[in-house]
Order: C-alpha cells, then structure tokens, then sequence
C-alpha cells in the first residue's frame, strides 16, 4: 500500500505542529508508524492523499452517523455559506437547533450552544458549581470530558492511549478539587459523599463510557449515582458528546432511562462542523449570563454553518428511521466479530450499543479502567496495521470506540469480517 504522499506531508507537519497532528490520537503513537492523511471521505469511505480507500469506522470519531458527505448535509452548509459563514448575532437556525434538542431529550428543559464538547463539559461544570456554591466535583477514571483542568484527571481518550492519564500544567490545588472514582464502584461513590458532606457541586460521567473503549455501566451503578446526587443535592451531568443523538433520539438516557441534570452533547449535533452544547433543568441553566451569575459566551457558538448542519442531518435521522438500521448493523457487525474471535480461539471481550463498539484485547470482563488496562496492546497494535492493510480503518488506540454509519453496506460488514479474522492472526 503506496503511503509516500502521506508521509511527505507528515513530516512537513511535524516542523510546524507539535506531533505532527493537531488532535494526539490522530499520530498513530500507540500503534506504531505515521498516520496517513486524508484527501476526501464519502460514504462509508475515507480516501488519502495516495489514493488508498478505506472502510472507515471512525467516522470523524463520531459525528458522521450518516456516512461522510451525506447530500443533505452538504446541501444545507453550502445554502447556509451563500448567506454568510458567520454574523456574531443571533440566526435563526439556532432556535431551530435548540428546539430540536429540547423536544429529542426530556430532561433539558434549555440549551446553549457551544463550538466544541470540550467547551460544553468545562460550562457545565461551571455552571454546577455556580448554581450549588460548592467547590468539589466528581468524575470517574478513563471517562474523558475534554481537555479541561479539572477533568484531565485519570481521563481517557488520547490522554490514555498516549500513556498520562494526567496532564502537565494543571495546578495540584484545582486537580485536588477533582475526585476520580472507579467507574462502575458504587461503594466508592458513596464513601466519596459519606467523606464530603454539602461539598459536592457536581458528579460528571459518560453514562456509557467509550473513551477508554467502550464500557457498560453495570446494573444499579448509576441508578446509585442518580440517588445520591438528589439526596445530596449535587448536579448530576451526563456528557453525551457521543452518544447524545447516536444510541437514541435521546441518547443514553433513554436508553437506560435515568434523567441528568444537566446534559454536554457535541458531535452528531453539528452533522461534521465544530459544535456543542449542554442544557438541563431550566432552574440551573437560568444561572447563566445574561440572565443569571454565571459567564460563558463563544464568538462562533451557534455558527449557522454547523447548526444548518446539524439540523439536516438530525431531519434524515428523523425521517428515515437510522437508529434501527445502525442496530441492524451493529448486530451484524457483532456476530460476525464474535464468530472470527471463536474461529481464532480468543476470549477476547467485546462489547456494543447499537452503533457504537468496542474489541478489547483482555479475556477479563471490562468494567472499568483497571480492567481495560490489562489489554494486550501489542496484539491491538499488529490487528489495527494488519486491518488498515486490508482497507479497513478503525482508530489507532485499544482505548477508542467504533462508530458505524448508516452509509455501512453489507458488503462492507462482509468485508470487514473477512479482514478481522485474517488479523486477528496476526
């Protein structure tokens, strides 16, 4: 497989950009190697600049749940360009949005648009320890919420694949402000409030956690979780960046049907485009400026580009019915990895919602980062060279989700199948 353009621009950008990449999962650091760079994607597909063409389940690590270029989506941005990429003052498209969130989830009652998921879940946190007066918040190790100082502790995504769960330059007196908690550990939690009465401003979690792979929240865990932040009257934050508008109309939370306080959502909501937002109970969100103490403001929140964006795309969600085709897929997707691991003797865990999934190189049952860790990173490292050799693209750490599109064919499924099992020999 020809990479020499790839690599010619590779090392240009490492003159200029730290790494070479602009986001550190993008470097290909935890597999070996450089990572090659894209040209264009349509479909189901990603192309580089050398002309190779793969089945792409990163899919923009998320935002693209109806494949890349979707007609309607490029449609909506070039009308929405013609009139201008930006005004610093309200458009009409994010009303529109933002109607569109409410009535999609029942516990955001308000929503105020941000330009990233990093910028909603640092807002939201903010605003929690606002409108409660307290200091204190809780997250849980691997779940990644941004790179914000006072969630960058044990967190996950690049931050793990990259081997630092914790970030230099983040003050020791606003990280001990931070209590990380193994996920899934309801006996830690209630320790945690049992030893910080009336401190607890807010608790932060990924209901489905899919930064250090993906992790199924155990029967009871967050129920737990729900309960203790009424009682103790802490702001309870679901960040659904990934999987608000993926899993369900209504994210996670319909899906396991407990009710946040407030919500973090980003990606499919801006159909590609930079984009987020966090809403909740309007009792909470009122405490924002102008209308209440707390200050957050974005020159581009709400660009009409990435909410005419998100707004076509969440229309063909709507009328064609995509959550049950992306089930459809992932079922297909999963018993065709689960027969190739029986078929090459491995015990490997496996584990799916819907469109979102997760392969971990470990024989142990994941419930949390500990378990995530004992993966073979080796392994995943030859499996991911082996399967991008065959024209298949997943991301380039154990520790990262596959996201299907609807824009998946059958044949791409049946091609993927044949590739895993080829690569898992590896």
């Amino acid at each position: 497989m020809n990479s020499s353009r790839s690599q010619e621009l590779f090392t240009e950008a490492l003159r200029y950009i730290p790494g070479g990449v602009n986001s550190p999962v993008r470097a290909f650091r935890a597999v070996g190697g450089n990572p090659f760079f894209a040209q264009r994607a349509y479909g189901s597909r990603v192309e580089d600049v050398d002309g190779n063409v793969y089945i792409d389940y990163v899919t923009t690590w998320g935002p693209s749940i109806l494949g890349h270029a979707h007609p309607a989506v490029i449609a909506a941005v070039k009308a929405a360009a013609d009139r201008g990429t930006s005004f610093g003052i309200p458009n009409q498209f994010e009303g529109e949005l933002a109607r569109k969130i409410c009535e999609w989830v029942p516990s955001v009652q308000k929503v105020r648009l941000t330009n990233s998921g990093t910028e909603a879940t640092m807002s939201a946190i903010r605003l929690a320890r606002g409108f409660t007066r307290r200091d204190k918040i809780i997250k849980f190790d691997g779940c990644y919420h941004g790179h914000v100082d006072s969630l960058l502790v044990k967190a996950g995504s690049g931050a793990l694949t990259l081997g630092q769960p914790d970030s230099a330059g983040i003050p020791a007196a606003l990280a001990a402000l931070t209590l990380a908690l193994p996920f899934n550990d309801v006996e830690a939690l209630r320790f945690a409030f049992a030893q910080n009465k009336n401190e607890i401003a807010a608790v932060i979690v990924e209901p489905i956690p899919a930064n250090a792979g993906l992790i199924p929240p155990q029967p009871g865990f967050l129920e737990t979780l729900r309960e203790l932040c009424t009682a103790h009257g802490t702001v309870l934050i679901f960040d659904e960046v990934m999987t608000g508008f993926r899993l369900a109309r209504g994210g996670a939370q319909e899906l396991l049907g407990i009710q946040p306080d407030l919500s973090c959502f980003g990606k499919v909501i801006g159909g590609g485009l930079p984009v987020g937002a966090f809403g909740g109970r309007a009792e909470i969100m009122d405490q924002l400026a102008p209308l209440g103490p707390v200050y957050q403001a974005g020159t581009l929140s709400g660009n009409p580009l990435a909410m005419a964006a998100g707004l076509a795309q969440l229309k063909v969600i709507e009328e064609e019915n995509v959550f049950a085709r992306l089930e459809q897929l992932g079922a297909e997707l999963e018993a065709e990895t689960r027969e190739a691991l029986k078929a090459a003797g491995l015990a490997y865990s496996f584990y799916r919602y819907g469109s979102m999934f997760c392969l971990f190189f470990t024989p142990r049952a994941v419930r949390n980062l500990d378990d995530a860790r004992t993966a073979d990173l080796a392994h995943f490292a030859r499996f991911f060279h082996s399967l991008l050799e065959q024209g298949v693209y997943i991301a380039p750490s154990q520790f990262e989700t596959g996201f299907l599109s609807a824009a998946h064919t059958a044949e791409d499924l049946k091609r993927t199948a044949q590739a895993v099992r080829q690569a898992l020999r590896a």
